[in-house]
């Protein structure tokens, strides 16, 4: 279990026994990246049952300040950088990486990440007020499963937190959480929308960065969020309706 608590620390700010460990064992951890994921989703979907009589606006909002508090902001960070890095793209690859590592936020990083945390607040109210906040429990896992894949398949942008991940992300590990992931999208259908967003995810990178590293998996994560909530959205609304249509 120690590679479960490394993850742990390096994905959220719970609460955990402090260890020291080497890099090998800390790049390991992401195999229990969707468990941590699993936990963070327990954390939201008790917030919003305990602010549910507050009324949908005041529990999306106690929601997403749990969901930015408990992970620190660091995919927001990564989403930034990417979204910087994608604005000096279409010069060279030095520029790119220089722009990656200048701890300083641009423009670009800036509208990014004002739009993500809107988009989830209004997508969280809404998913809240359809009565389908359960999601809120399987979302932060499954989006977590994205960066075993990326790092399967995907070159590295540079010798960087992408690049020591993945010697330690073997098709088994894949299948193992491949086959919870289906199993639970039997009760969460709309997560089926993951796998084309995480294929989606790769082009993109690919073609606009030229490789994945941390911080495009962190900037996945993040916009996997939203995505599935608004397909977790589209399913609470569209499937009701449809039992409404005479047949």
């Amino acid at each position: 279990m120690k590679g479960l608590i490394v993850a742990v620390q390096f994905l959220t700010r719970l609460p955990t026994p402090r260890l020291t460990v080497s890099k090998a064992e800390f790049a390991a951890s992401i195999r229990w990246f969707p468990a941590v994921g699993l936990m963070i989703g327990a954390a939201l979907l008790g917030v919003a049952t305990l602010t549910a009589s507050l009324g949908p606006w005041v529990s999306a909002l106690a929601v997403l300040v749990t969901w930015v508090a408990i992970t620190g902001a660091l995919h927001l960070d990564g989403l930034g950088d990417i979204a910087d890095a994608s604005g000096a793209a279409h010069q060279s690859k030095d520029k790119l990486l220089s722009v990656l590592a200048d701890p300083h936020i641009g423009s670009f990083g800036t509208v990014a990440i004002a739009l993500q945390i809107l988009s989830k607040f209004i997508l969280i109210h809404a998913l809240l007020s359809a009565q389908a906040g359960p999601y809120l429990l399987v979302i932060p896992m499954v989006t977590r499963i994205g960066p075993l894949v990326w790092a399967l398949f995907l070159p590295s942008l540079h010798a960087g937190l992408g690049d020591m991940f993945r010697p330690y992300v073997r098709p088994w590990l894949l299948l193992i959480w491949s086959t919870i992931f289906v199993t639970t999208a039997i009760f969460f259908p709309a997560l089926l929308a993951a796998p084309i967003f995480f294929a989606l995810w790769a082009g993109w990178i690919m073609r606009k960065i030229g490789g994945i590293s941390g911080d495009g998996h962190g900037a996945g994560i993040e916009w996997g969020e939203s995505v599935l909530l608004f397909a977790a959205l589209l399913t609470a609304t569209i499937t009701p309706a449809l039992g409404t249509i005479p047949l």
